[in-house]
């Protein structure tokens, strides 16, 4: 397996060094023979540009990847893919809310089930987790049950950051949202292609506030629903 990483990353100067540190600390699966890891900076207004760049002094094999404009995550990771060379892509957030620890777990049950299509899940049980905002929980189980509902595929946590998608998948697939819509639209084009073809995995999580740089926001959820709607119920391609 040649995995590539890819890493959205939008004001992060405080998370990103050590999010990818630990990427790098983690021992992936011997089937794992080639991996790269790409950052797409989406035009951040703080210090993550400039630390990316003396990051590569230490970190050679990394890409990076600055945006213009800032476009949102669906965008950073759409062009992070379009210069991925793996046969695997793999998304992790830049901040520390998902700990890379859990990639091998992913990458595991991609290996063994043999399916294209692998979704972190934040509230599966079997592992210990921070309370996290109740609010935000609830939105993301109304989301999610509509997804499942439309898609006839039992997911847990739709909204996840933690997405691995085979090339081979992928590249059926058209993906049109930009921003926190993308993770929607991707889980429902991919089950349209082939719905048996999926496995969901429980994963750590350190959830964020606002004020410590959380970018969701509660307008999100809305254009979230709609992204559901649009691509589930209205099946727009």
């Amino acid at each position: 397996m040649f995995l590539s990483i890819v890493i959205p990353a939008f004001n992060e100067e405080h998370n990103i060094e050590n999010t990818l540190k630990m990427v790098f600390d983690v021992t992936m699966p011997d089937f794992v023979e080639t991996m790269e890891v790409i950052i797409v900076d989406d035009c951040s207004s703080d210090a993550t540009w400039s630390i990316l760049m003396k990051l590569q002094e230490t970190f050679p094999q990394v890409k990076t990847l600055h945006l213009e404009r800032n476009s949102g995550k669906g965008a950073a990771v759409k062009a992070g893919l379009k210069i991925a060379s793996g046969d695997v892509f793999m998304v992790q957030d830049a901040d520390s809310e998902l700990s890379p620890a859990d990639i091998p777990s992913l990458l595991q049950a991609m290996h063994r089930l043999n399916v294209q299509f692998v979704n972190g899940s934040r509230y599966l049980p079997g592992i210990v987790r921070p309370i996290s905002s109740y609010k935000r929980y609830l939105a993301n189980r109304l989301f999610t049950f509509f997804t499942s509902l439309l898609i006839n595929v039992k997911f847990t946590d739709m909204a996840c950051g933690y997405k691995v998608i085979h090339r081979e998948l992928y590249r059926k697939l058209n993906i049109r949202e930009n921003r926190f819509g993308f993770e929607a639209e991707l889980i429902i084009k991919a089950m349209r292609v082939k719905r048996n073809n999926v496995a969901e995995v429980p994963v750590n999580y350190f959830p964020r506030n606002n004020g410590e740089g959380k970018k969701l926001k509660n307008s999100d959820g809305f254009k979230i629903l709609w992204t559901v709607m649009k691509y589930g119920l209205f099946r727009v391609n």
